[in-house]
C-alpha cells in the first residue's frame, strides 16, 4: 500500500504508549524522554525531550540520540498501521545530518512511503523545536514478521 492510499490507524497514541511501556520497559530507564505527539494514517510525530544524556561534546544532540528518535517514530507509525507487533524490526536506517540541532527538544515527523506485507519503508524529518529547517533526514526500512 502506498502513502497516497491512506487507511485508518488500528492503534491510538495512548495504546502504542501503553504497549511500549510493557514490551520495552528499558526505554524508561533514567526517566522517559521520548513522547508520542501524534499518530495518523501512515505517519506519526514524536518528541525527544532535551536532556544532557542526549548531548555530545560541544553541547549538541548526539547522532545516536537522533537516530533513536527517528527509529522510535517510524516504529510508532508502523504500529499505528499494523497493530501491536513487538517483533517488527529495523532492517535499515540511513541518516543525513543537515545542520547542528539547537539545544532544545527535538521533533520527528515520519511518513510511511511504502507499507507491504513484509517490509515498510519510511522517511523521518528531524527538527529542533521551534525551527523549520531540518536538522536531519532519515530513510528507514522495517521488517514485519509473518502474522499467521
Amino acid at each position: 500500500m502506498l502513502a497516497d492510499t491512506p487507511r485508518p490507524t488500528v492503534m491510538t497514541a495512548q495504546e502504542i504508549d501503553d504497549f511500549l511501556a510493557v514490551e520495552f520497559p528499558q526505554m524508561q530507564y533514567g526517566g522517559k524522554s521520548f513522547f508520542i505527539e501524534e499518530v495518523r494514517p501512515l505517519g506519526a510525530r514524536a518528541r525527544m525531550v532535551y536532556h544532557e544524556r542526549h548531548i555530545r561534546p560541544g553541547g549538541t544532540i548526539s547522532g545516536p540520540s537522533m537516530m533513536s528518535l527517528a527509529d522510535y517514530t517510524m516504529y510508532i507509525a508502523l504500529l499505528a498501521q499494523i497493530g501491536p507487533v513487538a517483533l517488527a524490526v529495523t532492517t535499515n536506517l540511513s541518516i543525513n545530518f543537515l545542520r547542528k540541532p539547537a539545544r532544545r527538544d527535538m521533533l520527528a515527523d515520519c511518513r510511511i512511503i511504502k507499507l507491504g506485507r513484509r517490509l515498510a519503508v519510511g522517511e523521518v524529518s528531524l527538527f529542533s523545536d521551534g525551527e523549520t529547517d531540518m536538522a536531519a533526514h532519515v530513510v528507514t526500512t522495517y521488517s514485519i514478521p509473518d502474522r499467521r
